[in-house]
């Protein structure tokens, strides 16, 4: 396995200013580039934007219905999450990837969720609490129009206490006129507040360059605190799937409370295990529901709680319940481990609880319900006896050397070639396209960027991450792959 995470956040010896390539293999990739007639800066982008790592996290805070995801849908350009003229209302997704002046960064979306019995001040506590911990900077969004309220005061504290770079922004100010409401938002401490209408889009570039200045180029990772610290596991998975009882089984000991009524888990919990001569930091995150709208209260932000702990770890662990159907809910918590870039284990629990039809119709449904996850190592383990606990440790060991797999950039031109020669594009308008060149940008996940004489399809790239899979062995990790188009010029001699 390569290099874990320095204390102070840097890349180990491995990653270089060039994304994953070393000088010498920059200098020899950028004169290959210059002969198929690539300017240097389209490279240097290219590669730089492929192989990022992790983008700061900029959240978006504040009591309900001041406008928050009026003002996400603005920053992301599309109207993704749910707007509607009364607070709470709630959707799936609540992050998003947005760009800024040419800056990419995560969005995270606290606007949904349902007044519950503990009150309007400690519901948006709870969900700013989460928010403000996930991020490297908070938006917090003041309704210009009402001033500040005693819950907006409330948040501010939280804030303070936090210690984060916050925006101020003074939403529904549709005019001048508004400008003196927002001035009166000076009152809360937290600096210049930023007179916007996320409706009409007034004052939100302005908004959005102070959100640059306040967001880091790109925040430490969390995996490792040294050199050889533990791998941190996330166990995820429905309600009452039986994450709590692994993580108790394979501590030998009961760590978490388990319990037949599904939720029990709400908020993650870190436990340091050795397995296999190894410590490992396994975290028992809250179940998925199956859509978090009809959620409220804790188990809302039991949700986003499980997003955040899937943000920190290296490894998703996907507990799915052999003795039903694998469900919509099993398909979205897989997608969202995808998402995220996380190494992958697939663990079927309750295997001691099938017979053979079942089994028969459980390998039917893996075959088609999770082929996007084909490449997932996979055991069938019984949490209740401890049936195969043994095979999980070598499983995540094998997810974890795919994420960290790094294809040195000659070794890579080599298989393209032969690829390409063999499988050609298919010839679209007279035209076929060709993959010139390419590098792996990036590892954790492995990131590759190619660069191509005309589009590629979308059908084709997939045909190539197969066949890199087939020839590389990245077992366990997704691939991210980018490509770049020459641009229409003659070719440099």
């Amino acid at each position: 396995m390569s290099d874990h995470i320095q204390p102070d956040g840097s890349a180990g010896p491995a990653e270089h200013e060039h994304g994953a390539l070393g000088d010498a293999e920059y200098a020899e990739f950028m004169e290959l580039a210059a002969e198929e007639g690539f300017d240097v800066e389209d490279i240097e982008g290219a590669i730089e934007a492929a192989g990022h790592g992790p983008l700061p996290v900029l959240a978006v805070v504040g009591r309900p219905n001041v406008g928050k995801s009026t003002l996400v849908n603005r920053i992301i350009g599309r109207r993704e999450a749910v707007v509607e003229d009364k607070p709470g209302v709630t959707r799936d997704r609540v992050t998003y990837e947005a760009e800024w002046a040419g800056r990419r960064f995560k969005l995270v979306d606290t606007g949904g969720w349902e007044q519950d019995v503990l009150g309007i001040d400690a519901s948006v506590a709870a969900q700013a609490e989460y928010a403000i911990e996930a991020a490297d900077a908070v938006v917090f969004v003041v309704d210009a129009k009402v001033g500040a309220t005693d819950t907006d005061e409330a948040v501010v504290r939280l804030l303070r206490k936090a210690g984060k770079p916050v925006v101020l922004c003074a939403n529904k100010v549709d005019g001048l006129s508004g400008e003196a409401d927002a001035a009166y938002l000076w009152a809360l401490g937290l600096g210049e507040p930023h007179p916007v209408s996320a409706l009409h889009g007034r004052g939100t570039g302005d908004m959005l360059d102070a959100v640059l200045e306040a967001l880091p180029e790109a925040p430490a990772q969390t995996f490792g605190t040294a050199i050889g610290g533990p791998r941190r596991i996330a166990l995820i998975g429905r309600p009452n799937v039986g994450k709590s009882s692994l993580l108790n089984k394979v501590a030998n000991e009961d760590r978490v409370v388990v319990n037949e009524v599904a939720g029990t888990t709400r908020d993650p919990v870190d436990e340091l295990i050795e397995l296999g001569g190894v410590t490992w930091k396994f975290v028992d995150t809250a179940g998925i529901r199956k859509r978090v709208h009809l959620q409220q209260g804790a188990d809302y932000y039991a949700s986003l709680r499980t997003a955040a702990a899937v943000e920190k770890a290296e490894v998703a662990v996907i507990l799915i319940d052999a003795s039903e159907t694998i469900s919509i809910q099993d398909q979205r918590i897989v997608t969202m481990a995808v998402e995220a870039g996380r190494a992958i284990v697939l663990a079927f629990n309750k295997w001691d609880t099938l017979d053979e039809e079942r089994r028969y119709y459980l390998e039917r449904e893996i075959e088609t319900e999770l082929a996007q996850v084909a490449w997932a190592p996979r055991v069938n383990v019984s949490a209740r006896t401890g049936r195969h606990m043994e095979k999980l440790v070598p499983a995540i060991e094998t997810a974890i050397e795919g994420w960290e797999a790094r294809v040195p950039t000659g070794r890579l031109n080599a298989f393209l070639g032969e690829l390409v020669a063999a499988h050609p594009h298919p010839v679209r308008g007279g035209k076929q396209p060709r993959i010139l060149f390419g590098t792996q940008a990036g590892t954790k996940p492995p990131r590759f960027v190619l660069f191509s004489s005309g589009f590629i399809e979308h059908g084709y790239r997939r045909f190539v991450e197969r066949r890199l899979r087939e020839e590389f062995t990245f077992e366990g990790t997704p691939i991210h792959i980018s490509v770049r188009v020459r641009e229409k010029r003659g070719r440099k001699k």
